[in-house]
């Protein structure tokens, strides 16, 4: 058979274009190169106005005459599947093609008020700021760093969340033994990975997915209950667990914070050999209450302290951290390189400098006001038109969670929401046997704006009417 020549581009202008010619074909070449793009086209490989290479650099690039493409450049032009006009060089024509794929259009949004309780404000992101701390970070950035670097994360940027983390957190961070990753979401699989064989407990209840991540890698969590304390430590005592996975400073998704002598109880059962996995859920947002100083800080050889830029940037930005005990630093950062090799080197730079720059604190605060109010809104129209929830979690974070009276119709409300296309999140998926959840909702409230708030919950209560 004949070889199918695909040569790389020769030339540093114009754009790329996969053509194949098989030049120890009987089949002239011009008609090869034609065929090819007409079916290109007719596949809605080649889709119409876009731009074709000039001749000389197509004809550069597949190692052929010029006479040649121009000769084949005008036959697609006489069948009409080409356009050529001086100065704007030569494009692909619309025609109609049966087989060309269907061009999806942008679907509608699925709600037009979204009480989805894990995004920010995504309209706010800093843009302008992002990027100008993406320049000033590539400026002094070295050449090799674009290279394949640790899979720990730039150790420019671990400084930076470490540095940060101390001053805010308390948390007693060594970059040595941090990793970037992809988010919370991340974190938590990769420690799944690593204490597959540990008996790892969980708040009950708890975040879903969590949950979930530790199913796939292997890992049944252990239910631990909780009350208005935070998780219940005799209980995990009692559990057999040798790991757990807590949210101290705003629990997922009840809002409790952990008490000061579950602080110390919890902080007893790591140090006979356990180990817990602090996730500062929240922490950056609180409104009514004083910070809570990270569990790491205390302990920092028994807790993984994981956290993320999900809800204070965007959940987009996919950057998360680990801060580690030596002891699991080694194991963890294996798992990373076995994932993906690190994470992106343009946006830890960004990250970096953003955080030395002093904006991220600039934005939080001024997110922390806007959420505020958000929050306000919120529990103004809760009480005003469903005056029976009981709402907790409302002193931090960027949801409220919303427990309806025994026996309330709560696959009417959320089936009436549906038609209405307002977006609200059962409570019971938190809970590992859902069945036993009480009648509850969670409410996000920082991607609306109060006049959203306000009509959601409105029309929430008309459910029920």
């Amino acid at each position: 058979m004949g070889a199918t020549l695909m040569t790389p581009s020769r030339t540093t202008s114009g754009p790329e274009l996969l053509v194949e010619l098989d030049k120890t074909s009987q089949a002239p070449l011009h008609h090869q190169l034609a065929n090819g793009l007409r079916d290109a086209i007719r596949t809605g490989r080649l889709t119409p106005h876009t731009r074709l290479p000039s001749s000389r650099v197509l004809a550069a690039d597949l190692g052929v005459s010029r006479g040649l493409v121009v000769d084949a450049y005008s036959q697609l032009v006489a069948e009409g599947f080409l356009l050529s006009r001086h100065g704007s060089g030569t494009r692909v024509a619309t025609v109609d093609v049966a087989s060309a794929p269907a061009q999806r259009s942008a679907e509608p949004p699925r709600f037009d008020v979204d009480f989805f309780p894990g995004a920010p404000d995504l309209s706010s992101f800093p843009r302008h700021s992002w990027l100008r701390a993406l320049r000033q970070g590539l400026t002094g950035l070295e050449s090799d760093a674009f290279g394949y670097a640790t899979p720990q994360g730039l150790f420019k940027a671990r400084v930076a969340i470490a540095d940060y983390l101390r001053r805010t957190r308390g948390v007693l961070a060594d970059p040595r033994h941090m990793v970037i990753c992809s988010g919370v979401t991340q974190a938590i699989a990769l420690l799944g990975q690593t204490l597959r064989t540990t008996p790892l407990a969980m708040e009950d209840p708890g975040f879903w997915q969590h949950r979930k991540i530790f199913r796939h890698n292997g890992v049944e969590p252990i239910p631990v209950p909780i009350d208005d304390e935070g998780i219940d430590v005799d209980a995990l005592w009692n559990s057999g667990a040798e790991a757990v996975l807590t949210t101290p400073a705003h629990q997922s998704p009840t809002g409790v914070v952990l008490s000061a002598s579950r602080r110390t109880a919890l902080m007893d059962w790591a140090r006979s050999g356990r180990l817990v996995i602090e996730d500062d859920y929240d922490a950056e947002y609180r409104y009514d209450r004083a910070p809570v100083g990270s569990l790491q800080g205390i302990a920092p050889d028994r807790v993984v302290y994981v956290g993320s830029t999900s809800k204070t940037l965007a959940p987009g930005l996919r950057i998360g951290w680990m801060v580690l005990p030596p002891h699991l630093a080694k194991a963890v950062i294996s798992s990373k390189w076995l994932a993906d090799t690190g994470g992106s080197v343009m946006d830890q730079v960004a990250f970096a400098q953003f955080l030395t720059s002093g904006e991220y604190d600039r934005h939080l605060r001024q997110m922390r006001r806007r959420y505020q109010l958000r929050r306000n809104a919120l529990l103004s129209a809760l009480a005003q038109h469903l005056p029976d929830a009981t709402v907790l979690g409302a002193a931090a974070g960027v949801h409220l969670t919303v427990r309806f009276p025994e026996g309330f119709p709560l696959d009417d409300l959320v089936g009436h929401a549906e038609r209405m296309r307002i977006g609200v999140e059962p409570v019971r998926r938190c809970y590992a046997e859902p069945a036993t959840a009480p009648p509850g909702l969670l409410l996000g409230y920082a991607n609306l704006t109060e006049s959203q708030i306000e009509r959601g919950v409105r029309e929430l209560a008309r459910g029920l009417s």
